[in-house]
C-alpha cells in the first residue's frame, strides 16, 4: 500500500522556530560581555555613557518598531473584526513588547495619551525604524492581512537577531527573547493556522 506523498510546507518548521529562538539566546548570554556596551575596549566614564545613550537609543528605537507592529495589529484587527481571538493574544503580547523595552505612554495601541514617540527618543536614534508605517487600510482579504502581518513579525525579528552584537547583554538579552516570539507569531499567523 503506497503511502500519501509529505505535505509541503512554505515555512519553517516548529522545531526550527523554537531551535533559533533558542540558539539565539544562547548565543547572547555566551557573548554579551558587559552592559556597558562601550565595545571599544576603552575605558572611563565617557566610554561608559556612550555606551548607557547607545542603549537608550536601541531600547526606544525596539519600542517603536513594536509599537509600529501594534498599529500593524490595529489596522488588521479594525477591518476583520471576526479574526479578534486569534490576534488579540498576539498583539496583547505585542504591547508587553513595548512595554518591555520602556515606552509607558508615547506608542499608539498601548494605553498611552501620545500618538507619537517623544522627541528626545526620537532624537536618540540615529538608526531609522525597522518596522514599515501600518498601512492605512488593511489587504483585501483575511488571507492577505495575516500574510503581511506574519511578514512584518517575520522581518523584525530577524534584524533584531542581527542587532544583538551590538546592544549590551541585558537589552540582548531581551531582543533576543522578543525576537523568539516574533518568529514564533509569524508561525502562528502562516503554519500555526494550518
Amino acid at each position: 500500500m503506497p503511502y500519501p506523498p509529505p505535505r509541503a510546507r512554505s515555512g519553517p518548521r516548529r522545531r526550527t522556530v523554537l531551535a533559533s529562538a533558542a540558539g539565539a539566546a544562547l548565543l547572547v548570554g555566551c557573548s554579551s560581555g558587559g552592559d556597558t556596551g562601550s565595545g571599544s575596549g576603552g575605558s572611563g566614564e565617557g566610554s561608559a555613557d556612550a555606551g548607557r545613550s547607545a542603549a537608550r537609543a536601541a531600547r526606544a528605537r525596539a519600542a517603536r518598531d513594536s509599537g509600529g507592529l501594534v498599529e500593524r495589529y490595529d489596522v488588521v484587527l479594525a477591518a476583520y473584526p471576526q479574526l479578534a481571538p486569534r490576534l488579540g493574544p498576539l498583539r496583547a503580547e505585542v504591547v508587553r513588547h513595548v512595554e518591555a523595552f520602556g515606552d509607558t505612554g508615547g506608542t499608539p495601541g498601548t494605553g498611552g495619551t501620545s500618538s507619537a514617540p517623544s522627541p528626545s527618543a526620537t532624537a536618540s536614534s540615529s538608526a531609522p525604524s525597522v518596522t514599515a508605517p501600518a498601512p492605512a487600510a488593511a489587504p483585501p482579504t483575511e488571507k492577505e492581512a495575516l500574510a503581511q502581518l506574519a511578514t512584518a513579525e517575520r522581518a523584525l525579528a530577524d534584524r533584531r537577531v542581527a542587532a544583538l552584537a551590538d546592544v549590551p547583554g541585558e537589552l540582548a538579552r531581551l531582543l533576543a527573547s522578543v525576537a523568539a516570539a516574533g518568529a514564533a507569531h509569524a508561525y502562528l499567523l502562516t503554519e500555526g493556522a494550518r
